[in-house]
């Protein structure tokens, strides 16, 4: 006995090591996450508080005359003031929820449609199709619209050239109000590949085991897909609707590409188009940043709001 103990190995060496893995392993998820933390900081923190900052300053001369030098000063609300009560922001506010209506709905809506077909045993060619739908996204917005608007334009348009050879006249796409249509199909042929891939994906974590009881009870597959299929998604869907609804409040690179085809879109035409005038045409750079973070606060809480009503809604259905 008192020979193995002799020669039974020290443990201090192993009790010195456990507190150094600890340390490892308390410290190394931070080390990975440091690079992202830093630019998370650098490009979004620092330029949002700094964004927050300059709304509430202004622009003063001092020294008068043409040789005054022009000073940055605190202003208080006065840019907000100036901002929530510019008559030209409301309208532009107007279009862009004309432009929400007609865009947020088609595009949630096809994609739900496209993700239940694909998700049919019988439906052929699930491979193409889902890429096919998708390839749309991948082109970028500004890409996007000079395609679209070279269609809609009179001279260059297909849909134009058989509505003439018809006898119909041409197709007034960048007219008001067609123009508002014309836009959101822009949106609507970009997004809806992205929000059927998550739809779809949803669609794919459903057990299989409860198509196969439903078909047993006797229901067929469109019944399937209204009472079983759509319930069970409903997560996808709003957050597919909350990604609709920010992108439509972040309405920018379609107007202004098209503006240069059309009389019907100015320089105020959404609020982006107006906070990059007030930036860099008028350089109104407190206003442009009251207007951002306007814009900013509003996306949170409708994005909030939604999520609230849509919690209400599927609590009340629970219980």
């Amino acid at each position: 006995m008192s020979t193995s103990l002799a020669t039974r190995p020290p443990v201090t060496g192993v009790r010195r090591q456990q507190p150094r893995r600890r340390r490892r392993r308390t410290i190394a998820p931070y080390v990975f996450l440091a690079p992202a933390l830093v630019l998370f900081v650098v490009f979004m923190l620092v330029p949002i508080l700094y964004a927050a900052y300059l709304s509430f300053q202004t622009y003063k001369l001092e020294g008068g005359g043409i040789l005054g030098t022009r000073v940055q000063v605190f202003a208080g609300l006065e840019n907000y003031i100036a901002v929530l009560t510019d008559p030209e922001l409301g309208a532009g506010f107007g279009r862009l929820a004309v432009y929400g209506i007609i865009s947020v709905p088609l595009t949630l809506g096809l994609a739900l449609l496209f993700a239940l077909l694909l998700d049919v045993q019988t439906v052929k060619a699930k491979r193409f199709s889902r890429i096919a739908i998708f390839i749309p996204y991948a082109v970028p917005g500004v890409v996007a619209a000079l395609l679209w608007g070279f269609m809609y334009l009179p001279g260059t348009s297909p849909f134009s050239y058989l509505t003439k050879a018809l006898g119909w006249g041409t197709i007034p796409f960048l007219d008001d109000p067609a123009i508002f249509g014309s836009i959101a199909n822009i949106a609507v042929w970009g997004g809806v590949g992205f929000n059927m891939i998550i739809i779809y994906t949803a669609l794919r974590g459903i057990p299989t085991e409860i198509y196969e009881a439903a078909r047993i009870d006797g229901a067929n597959e469109w019944q399937i897909a209204l009472r079983i299929k759509v319930p069970l998604v409903v997560p996808a869907l709003v957050l597919t609707g909350i990604f609709s609804l920010i992108g439509a409040l972040q309405l920018y690179s379609e107007p202004m590409t098209l503006k240069p085809m059309t009389n019907e879109i100015s320089q105020s035409w959404v609020p982006l188009m107006t906070i990059y005038k007030m930036a860099f045409i008028t350089d109104d750079l407190p206003g442009a940043a009251a207007l951002s973070v306007v814009l900013a606060v509003g996306t949170v809480l409708v994005s909030a709001l939604v999520l609230w009503i849509t919690n209400r809604k599927s609590t009340g259905a629970v219980s």
